[in-house]
């Protein structure tokens, strides 16, 4: 399993990548007039996962790391957030 950040137009996306190359949407934040809006996964309503107006991306990154969004999903044990950044998907 691979954990990730993905380039995407608006901003990025972390990925959760399985063994068998489905991929999953664990989080995202994107770029506005106003700051960063970040959201975490989550099953059900929880409000207190996504912030808007954050300062900078690395500030929106670390607040949707910071709940663990990944941990949601079966199997996911101790992963970490690989560093690199990787390019948008073509299609």
């Amino acid at each position: 399993m691979r954990l990730f950040w993905r380039e995407h137009r608006l901003g990025q996306r972390l990925i959760l990548q399985g063994d068998d190359s489905s991929e999953e949407e664990a989080g995202a934040v994107r770029k506005t007039p106003r700051g960063f809006d970040a959201l975490a996964k989550t099953m059900g309503y929880d409000p207190g996962r996504a912030a808007k107006g954050l300062a900078s991306l690395e500030e929106a990154k670390a607040f949707v790391e910071s709940f663990h969004p990944w941990d949601l999903f079966e199997g996911t044990g101790k992963l970490a957030v690989e560093q690199a950044v990787q390019p948008a998907k073509e299609g």
